[in-house]
This record gives structure tokens, C-alpha cells and sequence, in this order.
């Protein structure tokens, strides 16, 4: 065994010696026995080759690399720079074949089922007259959003992006962990990781047959015009930040750039007759399709929250007069909610008589008396999560926590039981990282992201983000996290373990 690979073994050997869970998570690379997994054989090979000086000096190259690119996010709080680099990681993970066909299609299937029960919730509401999903639930939900009501979506696609976390569980089968509809981010994450990829480890990327991502912003922007197609030859298609102080600010711009559409704000905005306008130094430009990055509430202060700036005001009566599609479709969020994830499976049942390709989490809905009195009882052992929150904000992770961070939760909990929905800590599979010069295991989730327009279309490819602090299970970026790039190879490449 080579210099490199004895300092995974070792690393992983001391990592699993503090691991909370009561299982040993599973290994991206490493099997059971200590071997190495067929798919990673190539880059195992590459990296006895190479020194941990060597290995170094390219995780530096990579970090420059994003600098000169300008691929940043923003902490909020922060009190030194508010805009940081994005923590990378230089070691691939990779997914073989054919375990990414069934991925590919539980990821499908799923999205179709939460398109068919947005339009259902909007319309005649069928699915809850038949108490699958409590009418409350959905109904009484932050992120329903009533002025959708009865409103035409062409092709039913309310959730044109998306982009579901999906984790491996200690049998290496992979899981849904919650699915994003809203404004999910982190795309711009993958494409820059694989362009960062490619350069660190060239030879080995192009022997592997790893399947190329470098499409996505000709897809997406294909499924935003697909919006407005049957009404518009040529759709206007353009993407609306809220400025550069948004967290994800450099991924509106790249995508823009990527895409060939114009980067607006709000300000640029002029809605005229239920139509809607960008101001450009040639005059005003019809605008038929808006990619939006900005939440529901600020979308429109007519409509919503009446303190918005970052919106256009007539925003939304220009959607529902169906002269402008603004992708995703506002009120998605309520297919996303954390305590209506919990009832996904049984949605996909009811729409498509299907069981569901990739399952749900174990999760306990706090609203339930029963399921409280658990959560309360087991807090040092559960993760707790507020219905409403992303980004690793409103959560407690139970076997890391204090007690008093236990307490605060309990009377978080026992006050407001609807805003809450717990999950076994579940030890999220771990991959080799470089982390000061060694190879080692860290924990890992994965982005997928879908498309859904006039079709659906799975990017092959994904984000995987890092918990980058040892032991830690929390990827969020602003919570310490990082990424790598994720190698999908073709079929015939690797079997799948």
C-alpha cells in the first residue's frame, strides 16, 4: 500500500472510533474489507503516485483558480470579509453507471409526482379531499401561496429547477433527505468544480468516462423558453438576483453569463399593461421569461411583502395575466416543506401508483402528540429541524449538541410543535478529502439538479458538499462546508460496487 493510501486507512480508522451513530457510515472508495471500491481504482492508482506536497501544491492551484474566477459565497454575520471563496476540495467523488440510472430515475420520478401535486394543491385539491396529505398541513403551510390558485402553468411544471439532497445510508443505498424547489442553488458550485477538476487531475479525467455536465446552462436555458415556447418564438429569457449582497450573487451573474441572458434587478424592471420590461440603453425590451433567484415574499410588493425593493410592483398580476412565466413558479415551496417531505412517498403513490424509487428519511412531525413526545424524549440522539429553515440555520444535530441547546429547543418544540420535524442522526457517507496535506475521510451529501419544462431532464452529474470539520455532519457552506467535483461514469465504466 502506497504512502497516500495508508494515510486513508489510518484517518479512517480514527474517524470511525469517534462516530457517534450506532453505525459505521459507508465509504465512497474504501469497501467494507479495506479494498478499494472498482469505480475508484483509477484514482487510488493516481494518488500513490503522488506526494503530499504535490498534492498540496494543486489544492493550492485550485484555490487560485477560484480566486481568479471570482467563485465566492457570502456569510451573513461574518465579521471579518462577508464574501469568502468557496472551500473545494480537489479529490473527485465518484458515482459509477449504473448506480446513477437508478438515481437518475427515483430523482424523475419524485419530481414528477411533486409537479402533479403542486398543480393538484392549486386547483381542484384533490389529493387532500382524500386525507392523503392533512389539509392543514398544506393549507395553513408559510410557503402556500393562495394568489396561485386556479393560475395556468404551461406543462403543469411549477418546479422548473430543483435540486434534492440526497444522502447514502450505511448500506450505501441512496436516500432523499429534502428536496429544494424554491431557489435551490449551488449549480454554479459543479460546473466550476469541474472545470477545476479537469485541471488537477487531467489524465486521469479523461480515462475514466466521466459523463459531461457542460451543457447545463444550454438545458436550462432550453427549459426556461420552453416556458413561453407555445406563445413566443424566440422568448426573452432573463435572471433576477437581488443584488450583489446575495449569498449566491456570483451564481445569478455566471449563470446569466453562461446562458447569454441578462443579469436584473428589480430596479431594471418596468411593468406597463400587465406586461413586463427591462430597461436597456436602447429603450425598454419585453421580457417573456423570468429565471427568478428572489424569494416569493419579494417578488412583488402589490402582491406580497409591501417592504420589497428587490421585485418589480404588477410583477404578479403580469403572471397572472400569463404575459410574463416566472420560473419556479411561486408557491413551490410548499411541495418542499419538511413536514409535507415526509409524506412524498405516499404523493407519488397517489399520482403515479408507484413506490418510491429513492426513499424518504424516517421523520417524526412534531405536530403530532406522539411523535413530540419521542422527539422530546430522544433529543440527544435526533436531528431537529425547523419546517421553514435552509442552510443549516434552525437546526439541532442531537448527538453534538449541549444540553442547554437541548433545552432551548425543548421549549422551542413544546411552543410552537407545527414549526418542527425531526430525523435520526443519520452518519452521512464519508470521502477521501485532502485535508492540510493527508488524505482523509469527511462526510458528504449529494445535489442532483433537475430540470422540468416542456420535459425533465437530470443533469449527470452533481454538487457534493463536505462537512470539512472532522466528525462533523453539517455541508452547509455557511456553516463550515465545502465542495467537490462528482464524476458520473458512463456504464460502461466501474460496476457500481
Amino acid at each position: 500500500m502506497g504512502g497516500i493510501e495508508a494515510v486513508v486507512s489510518v484517518n479512517r480508522a480514527d474517524l470511525a472510533a469517534d462516530l457517534t451513530g450506532p453505525a459505521i457510515p459507508y465509504d465512497e472508495m474504501l469497501t467494507a474489507d479495506g479494498g478499494v471500491h472498482p469505480h475508484y481504482a483509477a484514482l487510488d492508482a493516481r494518488l500513490a503516485t503522488l506526494t503530499p506536497e504535490e498534492l498540496a501544491e494543486r489544492q493550492r492551484t485550485q484555490e487560485r483558480f477560484f480566486l481568479l474566477q471570482g467563485i465566492t459565497f457570502t456569510v451573513y454575520g461574518a465579521e471579518s470579509s462577508t464574501e469568502r471563496i468557496i472551500p473545494s476540495d480537489i479529490l473527485p467523488r465518484i458515482i459509477p453507471g449504473a448506480e446513477w440510472a437508478r438515481v437518475e430515475a427515483g430523482l424523475v420520478q419524485r419530481l414528477k409526482a411533486l409537479n402533479m401535486f403542486l398543480a393538484d394543491i392549486y386547483s381542484e385539491q384533490q389529493i387532500l379531499l382524500d386525507g392523503v396529505v392533512p389539509r392543514e398541513l398544506v393549507l395553513q403551510a408559510p410557503s402556500y401561496r393562495r394568489e396561485m390558485q386556479n393560475l395556468y402553468v404551461p406543462h403543469k411544471a411549477y418546479a422548473n429547477v430543483c435540486g434534492s439532497d440526497l444522502i447514502r445510508q450505511p448500506n450505501g443505498e441512496f436516500a432523499v433527505l429534502e428536496d429544494n424547489l424554491r431557489v435551490p442553488s449551488g449549480v454554479s458550485y459543479m460546473l466550476a468544480n469541474r472545470e477545476a477538476s479537469r485541471r488537477v487531475f487531467p489524465g486521469t479525467f479523461r480515462s475514466a468516462g466521466v459523463r459531461a455536465i457542460d451543457r447545463y446552462p444550454d438545458l436550462l436555458l432550453s427549459t426556461l423558453k420552453s416556458m413561453a415556447g407555445n406563445w413566443r418564438p424566440n422568448p426573452q429569457v432573463v435572471v433576477l438576483t437581488p443584488g450583489v449582497y446575495n449569498s449566491a450573487y456570483y451564481e445569478h451573474a455566471y449563470l446569466a453569463r453562461l446562458m447569454g441572458a441578462p443579469l436584473v434587478e428589480g430596479r431594471d424592471l418596468v411593468v406597463h399593461d400587465n406586461m413586463v420590461y427591462m430597461r436597456t440603453t436602447t429603450g425598454l425590451r419585453r421580457i417573456d421569461v423570468i429565471y427568478r433567484r428572489v424569494d416569493d415574499d419579494f417578488i412583488d410588493p402589490l402582491t406580497f411583502r409591501r417592504d420589497s425593493s428587490l421585485g418589480a410592483a404588477g410583477l404578479f398580476n403580469a403572471y397572472r395575466a400569463g404575459n410574463v412565466m416566472i420560473c419556479n413558479a411561486p408557491g413551490t415551496g410548499v411541495a418542499d416543506d419538511k413536514a409535507v417531505y415526509a409524506y412524498v412517498p405516499e404523493i407519488i403513490r397517489y399520482y403515479l401508483n408507484e413506490d418510491a424509487i429513492l426513499p424518504n428519511i424516517e421523520t417524526f412531525l412534531c405536530r403530532e402528540p406522539a411523535q413530540l413526545s419521542h422527539v422530546l424524549a430522544n433529543l440527544d440522539k435526533l436531528v431537529v429541524k425547523a419546517v421553514g429553515a435552509s442552510g443549516g440555520y434552525g437546526m439541532l444535530v442531537g448527538p453534538h449538541s449541549t444540553k442547554a441547546e437541548q433545552a432551548e429547543f425543548a421549549d422551542a418544540l413544546t411552543a410552537n410543535p407545527e414549526n418542527y420535524i425531526a430525523q435520526p442522526t443519520i452518519q452521512l457517507s464519508t470521502a477521501p478529502c485532502l485535508i492540510d496535506s493527508a488524505v482523509e475521510p469527511r462526510h458528504v451529501d449529494l445535489r442532483p439538479f433537475i430540470l422540468c419544462g416542456e420535459k425533465i431532464v437530470v443533469t449527470p452529474g452533481a454538487l457534493t458538499r463536505v462537512a470539512l470539520r472532522k466528525g462533523s455532519l453539517v455541508v452547509n457552506s455557511s456553516q463550515g462546508g465545502g465542495s467537490k467535483d462528482t464524476w458520473v461514469l458512463s456504464e460502461t465504466k466501474g460496476d457500481a460496487r
